[in-house]
C-alpha cells in the first residue's frame, strides 16, 4: 500500500523533511518550527530509550535551547538541584580516591560571566522525550515515529522520498531539503556517496546500565557526578550518576565477563545492584568530507562523530542546527543569496574538526596514564602509587575535559558570508580571535565570526535574547549615544536589507559592559548569533555588505558547489554494526 501524505499545504508536500528524532534532529525542528518553517521529521525508532547516551547538555547548546524556549524545562526536568557535580579518580568507586574536582551542585554553583545558561545534567531518556513533546507526535505535530526512510531521488528542484511506518505503510512525500541527522552510521551520509574517513583507531567499549538505590546514600560525601574508575586490572573510564537518584552507567572495555561482575569490580561497597542493559558501541573519530550533496545535508552525528570525552558530540550536533535553519529558512523565503547555504558546511565542519581533536586529546589523558600493580593494595606500596598517580592526574589539567567555555564559545567562522578584516565590503573592522576548541586567550568579546558575547540587560534577560529571528545590528555606547551623521548610514543599511527583503531590526544596547564586550559602537548580528560585521561607524558600502552576509557578494559561488543533480538512494541493510554510542 502506498499513500501520499505531507506536513505541508499539498499532499505529500513538505518545505524540508529530517530523518532522524535524536537529539540534533529534534533541535533542528525546534529551530525550523520556531522561524515558521514547514517540516516533517522521521524516527525509525518508537520513541523509547532503553539506554541512555548522552547526559550533560554544554552551556552554547543550553543558550539555543534558551532561544527555542526550552531552557527552563531541560533544567527542571529531573535532575536534583542538589546533587554534586564533582568529578572523582578513584580505584573503585566508596574505595581510594586519587582526585577530585570539586565543581559544587547545580543549585550552589555561581552563574558565569560569560553565559545566562550553564550546562544542564539532562540525559538523553529524558532530553529526547522533552524536546519531542514541545514540536508533537503525528497526527498533532509533525514528528513521526516508527517511520523509516527507505529510499529518496533528488531533483534541482527537491527531494522525493520515501517511507514506511511500523505496519509497512508506505509514504512518498516531496520536500524542497533532505537533512540526513541519522546517526553516525547514517544510511543518508552513504547513499551521497559523501566519504567520512577515520581520523584516530576506532575503540570497541561495552556500557552497562544498572541501578543500586543505596549506592548514594552509601557513598555519602564521597559521591560525584562522575567516578572515573582507575585500576590497573582495565578499569579506567567513567562511571556516571545518570539521574542523581539510583541510576548509573559504567564504561569499560569489552569481555566475556556477566555485567554484574563487571559493575561489583568497580564498586568497593557492596550494595544490591540491578543491571537493565549491557551494550557494545564503536568509538569512532569521524568527520564527514562533506555536509552537503545538493538538496540533501547532514546534521550531528551523519556529519560527524566524536569521542563523548568532553561532551563536545552533541553540542556540535546543536550548533549545527542553529546554522542550518536560519539559512533553509533563507532559502525557502526567497532572500538568501546563491552561495549562503553552501557556508553551512564552510562553517561548521572546522567546529566539528576541532571538537574531534579536543575530545580525542582528553581520551588520551586518560588512556595515556601508567597504572600500577599496587593502586588497590592497602600497603605502603600502594599507598605511594595512589599518591603518585594522584599528583600525575593533578599536572594534567583534568579539568580541561569538564569546564573549559572556550571550547564552546571561542569558534570563529571564516567563510564568505563573514565581513572578517579591513578589505571586506562594508569596511569591517574585525578583531583576531582564537579559532577553535583550544583557543587559548578567549577572553568573551567580540570578534567578526565568533558567537555575539552575552551581557545582562535586566533582571534575567540577556543581550542574547535579542537575537534569533533576523539580522539584528547593535548600536553600542556607555550612554546609547552615536553621532548625528551616523543616523543617515543607519538608515542606509535598513533600507539595502530591505530591497533585498533580508529581516534585519536596528537595538540600541545601553551601558558600559556592553560597550567594553563588543568593542565597537556598531555590530551586525546574524540570526544564529553569531557577528556577520562590525565597525567604529555604519558600512560604507550597506548594499556590499547586504549582498555578502546572504550569501550574494564577493566570494559567494553563483553556481553553487554542491550537486543538484537527479540521484536515488535505496534503504541501507538492516543490521549494520553501529559506529558511535556512548
Amino acid at each position: 500500500m502506498t499513500v501520499a501524505v505531507g506536513g505541508g499545504p499539498g499532499a505529500g508536500e513538505t518545505d524540508v523533511l529530517v530523518v532522524g528524532g535524536g537529539p540534533v534532529g529534534l533541535a533542528l525542528g525546534l529551530d525550523l518550527a520556531w522561524r515558521g518553517v514547514d517540516f516533517v521529521l522521521v524516527e525509525a525508532g518508537d520513541g523509547r530509550i532503553g539506554h541512555p547516551k548522552v547526559s550533560t547538555v554544554g552551556p552554547r547548546a543550553m543558550e539555543l535551547l534558551r532561544r527555542w524556549g526550552v531552557a527552563d524545562a531541560v533544567r527542571g526536568a529531573g535532575w536534583p538541584p542538589g546533587h554534586t557535580l564533582d568529578v572523582a579518580w578513584v580505584t573503585a568507586v566508596g574505595g581510594h580516591e586519587l582526585h577530585r574536582l570539586r565543581l559544587g551542585t547545580a543549585a550552589g554553583r555561581p552563574v558565569p560571566a560569560h553565559t545566562p545558561e550553564p550546562e544542564a545534567i539532562c540525559p538523553q531518556h529524558w532530553l529526547v522525550p522533552l524536546l519531542r513533546e514541545r514540536l508533537g507526535v503525528r497526527p498533532d505535530g509533525p514528528v513521526r515515529l516508527g517511520t523509516r526512510l527507505t529510499g529518496f531521488e533528488r531533483g534541482p528542484d527537491g527531494v522525493r522520498a520515501s517511507l514506511t511506518d511500523a505496519v509497512g505503510t508506505r509514504t512518498t512525500v516531496r520536500a524542497r531539503y533532505l537533512v540526513g541527522c541519522d546517526g553516525a552510521a547514517s544510511p543518508v551520509r552513504k547513499a551521497c556517496g559523501i566519504a567520512s574517513p577515520a581520523r584516530h583507531p576506532t575503540r570497541t567499549l561495552r556500557n552497562v546500565l544498572f541501578r543500586a538505590p543505596d549506592l548514594a546514600e552509601r557513598l555519602g560525601a564521597r559521591a560525584a557526578l562522575v567516578h572515573f574508575v582507575t585500576e590497573p586490572g582495565g578499569l579506567r573510564y567513567p562511571l556516571r550518576a545518570m539521574d542523581g537518584r539510583d541510576l548509573y552507567r559504567l564504561t569499560c572495555p569489552p569481555g566475556p565477563a556477566d555485567a554484574l561482575e563487571v559493575v561489583r569490580r568497580a564498586l568497593a561497597v557492596d550494595v544490591p545492584v540491578r543491571v537493565l542493559s549491557d551494550t557494545e558501541w564503536h568509538l569512532t573519530h569521524r568527520v564527514a568530507d562533506r555536509y552537503r550533496d545538493g538538496r540533501v545535508l547532514l546534521a550531528g552525528d551523519a556529519a560527524h562523530a566524536l569521542s563523548p570525552s568532553g561532551g563536545f558530540g552533541l553540542a556540535t550536533g546543536i550548533g549545527d542546527a542553529a546554522d542550518l535553519g536560519w539559512k533553509l529558512a533563507a532559502e525557502l523565503a526567497g532572500w538568501a543569496g546563491p552561495g549562503l547555504l553552501d557556508t553551512y558546511g564552510t562553517e561548521r565542519r572546522p567546529v566539528a574538526v576541532a571538537g574531534l581533536e579536543e575530545s580525542h586529546r582528553n581520551l588520551r589523558r586518560t588512556l595515556d596514564r601508567r597504572l600500577s600493580p599496587a593502586l588497590r593494595e592497602d600497603s605502603p606500596r600502594g599507598e605511594e602509587a595512589r599518591a603518585a598517580l594522584g599528583r600525575q592526574i593533578a599536572a594534567s589539567d583534568p579539568g580541561r575535559e569538564f569546564d573549559a567555555p572556550d571550547a564552546h564559545f571561542a569558534h570563529r567562522y571564516r567563510s564568505p558570508v563573514i565581513a572578517a578584516g579591513s578589505g571586506a565590503p562594508g569596511d569591517a573592522e574585525g578583531r583576531d580571535g582564537p579559532e577553535g576548541p583550544e583557543g587559548a586567550g578567549w577572553d568573551g568579546t567580540a570578534v567578526t565570526g565568533g558567537r555575539a558575547p552575552h551581557v545582562w540587560l535586566g533582571p534575567g534577560r540577556s543581550v542574547l535574547d535579542l537575537f534569533g529571528r533576523e539580522f539584528v545590528l547593535l548600536r553600542l555606547g556607555p550612554d546609547g549615544t552615536q553621532e548625528t551623521g551616523d543616523t543617515e548610514g543607519t538608515r542606509a543599511l535598513e533600507r539595502a536589507f530591505a530591497a533585498r527583503r533580508v529581516p534585519l531590526r536596528v537595538r540600541r544596547v545601553r551601558g558600559e559592559e556592553a560597550a567594553r564586550r563588543y568593542g565597537r559602537p556598531y555590530v551586525l548580528v546574524r540570526p544564529d548569533g553569531h557577528v556577520a560585521w562590525q565597525g567604529r561607524r555604519p558600512p560604507a558600502d550597506p548594499a556590499g555588505l547586504a549582498d555578502l552576509v546572504r550569501g550574494a557578494g564577493p566570494g559567494a559561488d553563483p553556481g553553487g558547489t554542491a550537486r543538484d543533480r537527479t540521484a536515488s538512494c535505496e534503504e541501507a541493510p538492516a543490521g549494520a554494526p553501529p559506529e558511535g554510542g556512548g
